[in-house]
């Protein structure tokens, strides 16, 4: 336990001061991974070479091709997928956003100011 809130980066302070919910990284960008996924048209998340392989190697990873910032008040996402062939890049991209900035606010109150879609791949599988 000790460890996650080690690495958490964003941190949730009650105004009496007494209690703190401290939420990890690696939690962000699994709500991140699982909103994209559930975006109809999107095939998979993509990211850098290593983290393919280890997929391959059947280690699934929800937070790969996912970078989130965070400012002030607020966070910034770049996710990097394939789309599914047939349709439209521009759409499955703001449908995108729009499911990643929900989801962060619905389950942790985070403001997501940005959400950068980087398609890296089309998938022709049927």
């Amino acid at each position: 336990m000790a460890e996650a809130v080690k690495d958490s980066k964003y941190t949730i302070s009650e105004e009496n001061g007494d209690e703190i919910i401290q939420i990890a990284d690696d939690v962000v960008s699994s709500i991140v991974g699982l909103a994209v996924t559930e975006v109809d048209g999107v095939s998979k998340l993509t990211g850098d070479i290593t983290r393919e392989i280890i997929s391959k190697l059947g280690k699934n990873n929800l937070s790969k091709g996912i970078r989130v910032t965070y400012g002030e008040d607020s966070v910034s996402v770049d996710v990097s997928v394939e789309i599914k062939y047939g349709y439209n890049i521009v759409e499955v991209s703001k449908n995108i956003q729009e499911k990643v900035k929900q989801s962060l606010l619905t389950m942790t109150g985070l403001e997501c100011s940005v959400v950068n879609v980087k398609v890296s791949s089309i998938d022709f599988k049927e």
